[in-house]
């Protein structure tokens, strides 16, 4: 079983929301074969809690505009570690002591890894 569609669409959102806060290390795994609740788990990390708190809310304000709810939200007052639960798709937002602390991507090695198709920055001349 592979991510639907729809999941790597909100994928998307999801990530280009992290990358314009400067989330950094972002991932995206394909969790659709052991999870059935969801497809897609998205990590990224940010330098502080208030970057990771920064990241969080456009997330969730770019879900918002996309027609997407959020259905749990954790952590966001300590912004260590943030979960946001859309359903198809989990983010997780990390501080970045907590990401190497916790290793989702060790703990989930056997779910492939999803390319995320970002704009390049451009750099000033």
């Amino acid at each position: 079983m592979t991510a639907s569609a729809r999941a790597r669409e909100l994928l998307t959102v999801v990530a280009l929301a992290a990358d314009s806060k400067q989330g950094e290390d972002l991932v995206a795994l394909d969790v659709s074969g052991p999870l059935p609740l969801t497809d897609i788990f998205f990590l990224a990390t940010g330098r502080n809690e208030r970057n990771v708190q920064a990241i969080a809310g456009e997330i969730e304000d770019k879900m918002i505009e996309a027609g997407v709810k959020t259905i749990r939200r954790e952590g966001r007052a300590e912004g260590r570690w943030i979960l946001l639960d859309f359903g198809d798709v989990v983010a997780h937002i990390f501080h970045e002591e907590d990401r190497m602390y916790y290793s989702l991507e060790r703990l989930w090695k056997d779910c492939p890894a999803i390319p995320l198709q970002l704009p390049v920055a451009k750099i000033a001349d």
